[in-house]
């Protein structure tokens, strides 16, 4: 897995499962992440249940 030096806003914002994996997504583009990267990081997000996805969104991104 890899970590980017990029911060996603959660507090305060929708917290839809989807919702959360987009913004993580999209920062990661925006932060130079791979197809592949971010194919592996939603693949990861949708492995478990909603505590599941809130732990891989922080091993990905700073989450503030």
């Amino acid at each position: 897995m890899a970590k980017y030096n990029v911060k996603v806003k959660l507090v305060g914002e929708d917290g839809n499962a989807w919702s959360i994996m987009a913004r993580v997504s999209d920062a990661l583009k925006k932060a130079g992440a791979t197809a592949e990267e971010v194919s592996e990081y939603l693949k990861e997000s949708k492995s478990g249940d909603y505590d599941h996805l809130l732990r891989t969104a922080v091993e990905w991104v700073e989450v503030s």
